[in-house]
């Protein structure tokens, strides 16, 4: 498993509470769109409302350069 996987893996509630704010509050899921256009505006729409939230999760993710080798 490679580490950026690790990460994540310990990252998932936050990953989970965004997804959560964006079906339920955002109203991203919806399962019967009449046309392709209706979906993405659907999708851009929620995704705007997103960004203007005061408040969002984050992930504090860095990498560093290193010169070591692994096997794995």
């Amino acid at each position: 498993m490679t580490m950026t996987d690790k990460i994540m893996l310990r990252k998932r509630s936050v990953i989970e509470t965004v997804n959560d704010e964006l079906k339920n509050i955002c109203q991203i899921e919806h399962s019967r769109h009449r046309s392709f256009a209706n979906f993405i505006s659907n999708i851009i729409a929620g995704l705007i409302a997103y960004s203007f939230f005061p408040k969002k999760p984050a992930i504090n993710y860095q990498t560093k350069q290193s010169s070591q080798i692994f096997a794995f």
